[in-house]
């Protein structure tokens, strides 16, 4: 995707009103300071529907699955409806969407899987730029003897040194585990070329798009991944995470789970009793992005088209936003950028990036404009290894700031200001 991006005559630009409306949360106060909430790559806010799912199915659903009752087969309905809903998000089949704790627990329990079946001496690639959730579950399989390779960055820009990655994936390399944009610093990965690198050695290709997901449409058959987790709560839904695989894999390898569980798609990967309220939840989420698209786009015929008119709509806010945060940071004296600073490159970037501030520590940065209702983060937000390889990790890491569609150019400008203000203190 490229930004800025003209509208055909048939669509409409995002409606930040509307939008806004539909976050209660966003009437939130600090101080006498409206809240603005700059924190979305840690959770994003959400919408109204989302809460009246989940308190609806307490008030109509609360049972377990599978009974001879009401309950219990509107509860089945109800996540038959957000599997569906998931499907349509991924561009996949019902039974290949798998629902989870979160993208942690799901990449644990996939790894343990998929270790059973390898030898000592296979290989796994995993990057410098990725959140630990998809580089320690893999590291974990080093006790069974098997070698895990790490792909560097280029430094200037945080970017994958994508020669070194061709030169870490050979014959012995039995999956490649890749984030489709960083968390820490907003890069866009070029996930569909590493697919095709991946499947030339052989190798199985496992993408983690929890940070792509609030940012750009995703489509598991387009890129033809053999897995992809995301996490609801990152694009407007509830803590939960879900878990893409081709069925043919879903089927071959073997998840660990108790004896009375179904052995068949998509159950016998779904260990234990789910939390389903929240999966209640997730459906919503997606409806109220197909909501959106189709107030952009009313003449989307199907909820796919309707999401992807919403994601049109979305980035080309978004990266309108960002124009104008990185253009006011990047005018900030001793204010250090990490990540793709190039206006000409915003395309290869989501609207995320770190910064640090010259005398004050991240920590110190994001309490300051805590106080004066502008959220951000502070630390290494798992991104670990990348901020070892900075070198800032052992003085409190980065400031991240994220933006997501329900942000304002008046939010952009608050915190701009701030930094300006600890800066001259």
């Amino acid at each position: 995707m490229s930004t800025p991006v003209m509208h055909g005559a048939e669509e409409k630009p995002l409606d930040v009103a509307w939008v806004r409306k539909q976050f209660p949360s966003l009437q939130f106060e600090r101080n006498g300071h409206p809240a603005a909430f700059l924190d979305g790559p840690a959770g994003t806010q959400v919408p109204r529907q989302v809460m009246d799912a989940v308190q609806n199915y307490y008030l109509r659903s609360n049972a377990n699955t599978c009974g001879a009752f009401a309950t219990s087969r509107s509860n089945d309905a109800i996540i038959a409806s957000a599997r569906s809903a998931m499907a349509d998000f991924l561009n996949c089949d019902k039974d290949e969407v798998i629902f989870g704790q979160n993208m942690t627990t799901i990449t644990f329990a996939l790894a343990r899987a998929i270790g059973r079946t390898l030898e000592p001496g296979d290989e796994i690639v995993v990057t410098t730029l990725d959140h630990d959730a998809n580089v320690a579950p893999w590291r974990a399989l080093e006790d069974l003897g098997l070698v895990i390779r790490q792909v560097d960055i280029h430094e200037s820009d945080c970017t994958l040194d994508l020669e070194d990655l061709r030169r870490k994936i050979n014959r012995n390399t039995k999956l490649v585990a890749v984030g489709y944009a960083s968390n820490a610093v907003g890069t866009i990965n070029p996930v569909a070329e590493i697919t095709k690198l991946a499947h030339a050695r052989g190798a199985l290709m496992f993408i983690d798009a929890v940070h792509y997901a609030p940012h750009g449409p995703i489509d598991v058959r387009a890129l033809d991944c053999d897995f992809l987790v995301c996490s609801p709560y990152k694009f407007f839904g509830p803590h939960m995470g879900t878990l893409y695989g081709k069925r043919e894999h879903l089927l071959r390898f073997r998840p660990y789970k108790v004896r009375p569980a179904p052995d068949t798609l998509p159950d016998r990967w779904e260990t234990g009793t789910q939390v389903q309220e929240l999966i209640a939840g997730i459906g919503a989420a997606v409806d109220y992005l197909a909501e959106l698209g189709r107030r952009c786009h009313p003449q989307a015929s199907d909820r796919r088209s309707a999401l992807l008119a919403a994601y049109r709509a979305m980035r080309e806010h978004e990266m309108t936003l960002f124009l104008r945060l990185a253009e006011g940071l990047l005018a900030i004296p001793d204010l250090q950028f990490f990540g793709i600073s190039d206006l000409k490159r915003l395309h290869e970037r989501c609207s995320t990036v770190s910064v640090r501030l010259a005398n004050h520590t991240p920590l110190e940065v994001a309490a300051f404009l805590g106080e004066r209702g502008i959220f951000t983060w502070d630390g290494n937000y798992y991104a670990l290894n990348l901020t070892e390889r900075l070198g800032v990790e052992s003085r409190g890491g980065l400031l991240r700031i994220g933006l997501v569609h329900y942000n304002t150019a008046e939010e952009v400008d608050r915190l701009l200001a701030g930094l300006r203000e600890i800066r001259a203190s």
